[in-house]
């Protein structure tokens, strides 16, 4: 049986050397009465930019609903005057932001700090819901309100404050730091990070970068330990279109299935042919819960089924069924779908001609876009033939030209966004360094943060997110991506209302005060850590 404490190894807390009267200068900045009003107040007024974008907007220069960034361009000059002073700026696609600390050794590797200004849109029909109005930035003594107050403008925020706060306390860093700061994240990034990424490999080539931490996960009380999930990993991504055409004609002589019962039927093929999933020794959900049984409290028959899970296959499946009982863990391990657009039909005495419907997927690590594809053909052929419909799917046509049909199928990606799942961060051997850097960091920050002195107060897992970020665009960078800023809840109770993505998004205004040490630490530690 394998000693648990083996399957998950942990760096030791990490404090700057070199660095070290600044990073206690900045660890009692931290903690001033003055400075956490100023940093509420520097992400509340980021809030109250309203920077929402769209899933379907026209380009940059032609939809006028861009124009809000240049208003919080605007604030962050105003805001952060010292890191306008100091770091270089190129605007890229006229919104992007691209900043430059040089530092004094070029030769070494860049390190980049990646966040978006965007957020989701707040639908008007709920405006009503919010406890304090959506663009408020409201500060009620613990929480601060507002849509992006925790997705995600106080990594923006945090992010420029802890460069604000090194330069006046006299920071001059030896390895450079890059800033990039995306503004359409939250609807797949193609005028933002995908036209940074450009600019970025133009600039400092493939390859250039030290390692990449982006927003991602945090840390929180499971299992009666303290864990932080870095994700080191994404899943793909596919937005599968199906669109059906039939013969129009008067609701009154229907016939026995209009399109949107044509389709209705093949939805519902999809849906209850959901994938066969099972747990692999190559999930990233498999690590996490070894991590959770080497420095954590789990069920005794999970502890000894993760001891012998490595070579046998039954305790493998006990893992599984403990993985598989949260719909979180089980959602990182499967490739999800969920139909989440549908349209048709312009009256109700007119037979629709036109519909169609979009299912989003989350491909598994273990899977491919390809896969993906041919398991929705499979599930919705068998109904597509027994419509007598034609049948093409992306591009390829299925059924015999010229044959006799009631109507037609297309299948096709419906964004032109599909994405292989990414490639894995090391963790291990001589690769592993930024992982081992960020590690300590965490552990560092966690215990400064509190008062602590315990090298095992929190354990570093490695983690993966269910959606992704705008790393997406920047795999030729490096192979070391992080997406983590050092979120996390006090109680949590309140994780399940932090409302990102939805009504009465909030963060704490203690966990947002970590960020700003995390990003700190981070900048320092990198700057005198071989990588």
């Amino acid at each position: 049986m394998a000693n648990l404490e083996n399957l998950c190894p942990q760096a030791a807390p990490l404090v700057p050397a070199r660095n070290g009267d600044i990073w206690k200068a900045m660890g009692e900045l931290v903690e001033e009465d003055n400075f956490q009003k100023k940093a509420i107040e520097w992400l509340s007024k980021a809030v109250q930019v309203p920077s929402e974008v769209f899933d379907e907007m026209d380009a940059v220069g032609v939809d006028p609903r861009w124009e809000v960034f240049g208003d919080l361009h605007r604030y962050l000059e105003s805001a952060f005057p010292l890191v306008h002073k100091t770091l270089s700026l190129k605007k890229v696609n006229t919104f992007g932001l691209l900043y430059e600390w040089t530092g004094s050794d070029t030769t070494l590797k860049p390190v980049m700090l990646a966040a978006h200004q965007d957020v989701v849109p707040v639908h008007p029909d709920t405006v009503n819901e919010w406890v304090h109005p959506p663009f408020s930035g409201y500060f009620d003594g613990e929480l601060i309100w507002g849509r992006g107050s925790n997705d995600d403008k106080s990594g923006l925020i945090g992010i420029l404050i802890a460069i604000e706060s090194l330069i006046e306390k006299g920071f001059k860093p030896t390895r450079s730091i890059v800033l990039a700061f995306g503004f359409d994240e939250e609807a797949s990034g193609l005028q933002g990070a995908f036209a940074l990424s450009e600019a970025i490999v133009e600039i400092y080539g493939e390859d250039s970068i030290a390692f990449i931490v982006d927003e991602g996960g945090g840390f929180a009380t499971t299992f009666d330990g303290v864990f932080a999930t870095p994700g080191i990993a994404e899943k793909g991504y596919l937005d599968l279109r199906i669109e059906v055409a039939a013969p129009g004609g008067h609701s009154s002589v229907p016939p026995a299935h209009t399109s949107i019962g044509m389709i209705a039927a093949m939805l519902a093929a999809i849906e209850n042919n959901p994938p066969v999933s099972h747990l692999s020794r190559d999930d990233i959900p498999y690590s996490m819960f070894q991590c959770f049984a080497a420095h954590g409290k789990v069920p005794k028959r999970l502890e000894d089924a993760l001891r012998s899970a490595a070579l046998s296959d039954d305790a493998l499946k006990v893992v599984e069924e403990y993985v598989f009982a949260e719909q979180l863990y089980y959602s990182t391990v499967t490739t999800t779908q969920a139909i989440d657009l549908i349209n048709g039909g312009v009256k109700t005495n007119a037979l629709p001609e036109q519909v169609n419907a979009v299912v989003n997927h989350r491909i598994s690590i273990l899977s491919s876009v390809n896969e993906t594809r041919d398991r929705d053909l499979a599930s919705i052929k068998p109904v597509v033939e027994g419509f007598n419909l034609s049948l093409t799917s992306f591009g390829e046509l299925l059924t015999e030209p010229g044959a006799p049909a009631k109507g037609s199928v297309v299948l096709s990606d419906a964004f032109d966004n599909a994405l292989a799942p990414a490639p894995r961060t090391p963790l291990t051997g001589p690769e592993s360094r930024p992982y081992q850097l960020l590690s300590g960091t965490i552990k560092s920050t966690y215990n400064a943060h509190r008062g602590l002195d315990d090298a095992n107060a929190i354990s570093v897992s490695p983690g993966m997110s269910t959606g992704n970020t705008d790393t997406r665009y920047y795999w030729s960078l490096t192979p070391h991506i992080f997406r983590y800023n050092h979120k996390n809840s006090y109680d949590p109770k309140k994780r399940a209302v932090s409302g990102v993505h939805t009504t009465n998004e909030n963060v704490e205004a203690e966990a947002f005060f970590e960020m700003v040490r995390f990003f700190s630490t981070l900048i320092l530690n990198a700057d005198e850590y071989e990588l």
